[in-house]
């Protein structure tokens, strides 16, 4: 956890968090915010963690999502080379006669970007929803194999 947190109590941007430079989406440049920055696009930023894992065979992004059906995400692969994992939970219903003591889980918009490295194939992306977690599968694409030859030296 980030000693000091940027924007809030988010610590999305902070360079020290483990794993933040690591194939980042710039969200200024991408146009993520646009020019007004709110708390409400931060958190949706920083609402959702998701763990990002790369195996022999492909690259796999995990998210816990309680609560939530398929229904309400969306998977997106953007231009060449940007994940996009986003949706939303919606506050539940609250009745007059009811009195609330505490409201804890969380609930809104959601958004997270990845770029993908240049090993992905964004053809072949597969994305499930079971027992609260979301799994994305993006396989690697297939590597030619380098040949190799002799350079005959004069």
């Amino acid at each position: 956890m980030a000693l000091t947190p940027f924007f809030g109590s988010s610590s999305i941007f902070d360079p020290f968090e483990p794993g933040f430079w690591d194939h980042p989406v710039d969200p200024w440049s991408s146009g993520l915010f646009g020019k007004n920055i709110g708390k409400e696009d931060v958190q949706a930023v920083a609402s959702t963690r998701i763990d990002w894992v790369e195996t022999p065979e492909a690259h796999v992004f995990k998210a816990d999502l309680p609560g939530l059906q398929k229904e309400d995400v969306k998977v997106t692969v953007e231009g060449d080379r940007t994940l996009q994992i986003s949706g939303e939970r919606t506050r539940e219903e609250e009745k007059k006669t009811d009195t609330w003591h505490r409201v804890e889980r969380s609930h809104g918009k959601f958004l997270r970007r990845f770029r993908l490295p240049h090993n992905a194939n964004v053809e072949s992306v597969n994305a499930k929803v079971e027992n609260g977690v979301l799994t994305v599968t993006v396989p690697k694409a297939q590597q030619p194999e380098r040949e190799v030859r002799v350079v005959n030296i004069d």
